[in-house]
């Protein structure tokens, strides 16, 4: 891929970590877009989907709240929403049923995968890649993730 993106590396040397962070962040930041027009296109808001992604196996509330990065009294209001629009329930937890767990509805799936199929700009930009290039791509996420979610 031979286009230049304005990081200063030079042709045929490896982008320095700083150019990598930058590349990282403006593709993130260019799907988390496409993510949140998506679902806006399907009445919720990118908190309010992005809780639908990460309910689907059943979550304590506390939980929901870290993986949202939120307060819990937010997180309330998100799957309370959620509960409204019928995509997502609250039960209480098997073992304390002052813990209340947050699940998805058959119907809260329906409308997490119309909102990824109707995510035009990050399926065209993944369809461009030919198979070696998204095996590629996977390795490299796989490797860089878990050192990114490490406290």
């Amino acid at each position: 891929m031979g286009s230049s993106t304005g990081t200063g590396a030079a042709a045929g040397t490896a982008p320095s970590t700083h150019e990598l962070m930058e590349r990282v962040a403006a593709v993130g930041t260019a799907y988390f877009q496409d993510f949140a027009a998506a679902a806006a296109r399907h009445g919720l808001n990118s908190s309010q989907a992005k809780a639908l992604k990460e309910v689907l196996e059943p979550v304590p509330m506390r939980a929901l709240a870290g993986r949202l990065g939120c307060d819990a009294s937010n997180v309330t209001g998100i799957v309370d929403r959620l509960e409204a629009l019928g995509y997502a329930r609250r039960e209480p937890a098997a073992t304390d049923r002052r813990v209340k767990i947050a699940a998805i509805t058959d119907q809260g799936r329906d409308v997490l995968d119309r909102i990824r199929e109707d995510m035009t700009r990050a399926r065209t930009a993944f369809d461009s890649l030919d198979p070696e290039q998204r095996t590629a791509l996977a390795g490299l996420c796989d490797q860089v993730l878990p050192l990114l979610l490490r406290p």
